[in-house]
């Protein structure tokens, strides 16, 4: 739980940081005077400020984003006195139209640009690691989940919809049903081909939270130790590295899964494990204990063919660009599936708890850049959506300025900050009592 809490907080931070360093930068480049840049909210007191010429830097004790405050503009300070005041050359609201504009769409500009460079930074120094369908020689094992799209154990999988399934990854299916609108999976079962024809039931279980992040299938592959505990059941009964599990209590067993899954059905006390030993069938008594047998599979790796794709600092930079691009692609289709009913949004929506999950509790470098790129191209969009209070909200009033020459009175500006303020303090509250439910 710790190491999960510190790396949601450090992405943030730097999510945070380099978003208002977008808009400090766009106002300082200006001559238009910030007031405050703070990391995190500070109702009330900050936990540290510094002043530094003509502005304060601080971190507050909400961690809920940051701000700049830009002399002269209404924000969610809502700094009314200040506006009443006549207009000043430093201020926000003396400048023209298009460096407001310029000064508005910094932090998401940085946000793009941060998460294009992450992803590109990620393939450069780690690549791309994926297994390949083709060494998957006795199909899949196929979940719970898997089967209510007509999967079955042992079934190769050709392409979804009309993309080939050439990087073995449950998340392709996932990506290609629910957010690209396949409604087909062409699989080859016991050596013929047939296309497997989804049902809209069957994927709307795709998108509900609690199946969010259960894979469909994974490699079929045989149980084979890596490790028996000394002093446990199987070490008990001389069972050694290297013996494959063939059978529970006379029921067959040739692949990992079905192992895994008759022991966990069975309560502890005695059982029987048929194994093999090199050309030796032998039979093995014990008991399981505390829920186990306590030995330790071969990893999949050893089954199938891994391969990874390096990348040269040129090839990476228009890589991590693509890569970006599809993402926001997604999650703009995603967003469509959404408002037409496909994907609910209370499947869909969570707060920082659903976030920080994602990082793990185990710190990983590679996990963790991938999803603080993930983060700012969310933080990025989310931002430009045309709601006041956001970035895209005030975008939306100068572009109004920019095509008709009218400039949205203050007053107005003020109103529809504070409207949009509320309905984001709404949706935050909704998405955290989500999270909350989630958990009981």
């Amino acid at each position: 739980m710790i190491i999960t809490v510190l790396q949601f907080f450090l992405s943030l931070s730097i999510l945070v940081v380099l978003h208002e360093l977008g808009h400090f930068s766009a106002a300082k480049w200006f001559k238009t005077r910030v007031e405050k840049f703070y990391l995190f909210f500070n109702p009330g007191f900050a936990l540290f400020k510094k002043q530094i010429g003509e502005t304060e830097y601080g971190v507050g004790w909400l961690p809920l984003g940051g701000y700049v405050k830009i002399s002269g503009m209404i924000d969610e300070s809502f700094d009314s006195e200040q506006m009443k005041q006549p207009p000043q050359p430093w201020e926000f609201r003396s400048k023209p139209a298009w460096q407001r504009l310029i000064i508005m769409v910094g932090g998401v500009f940085v946000n793009a640009l941060l998460g294009v460079f992450l992803y590109a930074m990620v393939l450069f120094v780690w690549g791309e690691t994926y297994i390949d369908p083709a060494s998957v020689s006795d199909g899949v094992a196929v979940t719970e989940l898997g089967q209510e799209l007509g999967l079955r154990d042992g079934d190769k999988i050709i392409k979804v919809g009309e993309v080939p399934f050439d990087k073995f990854s449950s998340g392709l299916i996932k990506k290609e049903l629910v957010i690209n609108g396949a409604n087909s999976i062409l699989i080859s079962r016991n050596g013929s081909e047939q296309a497997l024809q989804i049902s809209e039931a069957a994927i709307s279980k795709l998108t509900k939270y609690e199946n969010g992040r259960d894979p469909l299938f994974a490699p079929r592959c045989p149980y084979v130790l890596a490790d028996v505990t000394e002093g446990r059941p199987a070490a008990a009964a001389d069972m050694r590295v290297g013996d494959k599990i063939i059978s529970v209590n006379g029921e067959p067993t040739p692949y990992m899964h079905q192992v895994s899954k008759t022991l966990a059905d069975l309560d502890d006390g005695p059982v029987s494990i048929g194994i093999q030993r090199g050309s030796d069938i032998l039979n093995k008594d014990l008991a399981k204990e505390d829920g186990r047998i306590w030995v330790q599979a071969q990893g999949f790796d050893k089954y199938v063919k891994t391969k990874k794709e390096k990348y040269s600092l040129g090839r990476a930079l228009p890589a991590g660009w693509n890569k970006a691009v599809s993402f926001l692609g997604d999650q703009i289709k995603a967003f469509g599936q959404m408002f037409s009913g496909r994907i609910k949004a209370s499947d869909s929506l969570g707060s920082f708890i659903t976030i920080g999950k994602m990082f793990g509790d185990t710190w990983d470098w590679e996990r963790f850049w991938l999803m603080t790129a993930n983060l700012s191209l969310l933080l990025g969009f989310f931002n430009l959506l045309p709601i006041p209070a956001l970035d895209g909200g005030y975008v939306m009033f100068l572009l109004f300025e920019s095509i008709t020459g009218i400039k949205v009175p203050d007053s107005v500006m003020e109103k529809a900050t504070m409207i949009g303020f509320f309905v984001l303090i709404f949706f935050m509250i909704y998405a955290m009592g989500l999270d909350i439910s989630r958990l009981f």
